[in-house]
């Protein structure tokens, strides 16, 4: 027989978590940082000694990442071309280190938000409630 252990309904709320993980903090204290190097996860926190090595964002932030990007320069891209029609070396000039730049900025900030909802919804092993089996 399966059973759940019941947990408090909002005991991890995941909007805050949602919030430090953009921040690029712990999840759990909000205080540790959740990164250690550009976009590589903590293996626990240093603040709280929360255990992050569950975290399984794996490709998930790059795909947020160009969704984002791709939805907010496209349209800017188009709006310059056809306002101004520049040449071709101008366009690249304007938007290719603009792609990078938002780029660079937001894929830590994703993986953090991504790790953030993990650990309040409890998934790939972060806190208690897991399925106890008989």
């Amino acid at each position: 027989m399966t059973e759940y252990t019941e947990m408090p309904e909002d005991d991890r709320p995941v909007g805050q978590a949602i919030w430090r993980g953009l921040t690029c903090r712990c999840p759990a204290c909000g205080e540790g940082t959740l990164l250690e190097g550009y976009a590589r996860v903590r293996a626990a926190c240093p603040a709280c000694g929360e255990a992050l090595h569950h975290q399984r964002a794996d490709d998930g932030p790059a795909y947020l990442t160009i969704l984002v990007v791709g939805h907010l320069l496209a349209p800017a891209i188009m709006a310059v071309y056809f306002a101004f029609r520049p040449e071709p070396w101008m366009m690249i000039a304007l938007f290719v280190p603009s792609c990078v730049a938002l780029s660079v900025y937001l894929l830590p900030r994703f993986k953090g938000m991504l790790v953030g909802i993990q650990w309040s919804r409890r998934m790939h092993g972060f806190g208690a409630g897991e399925i106890v089996h008989d």
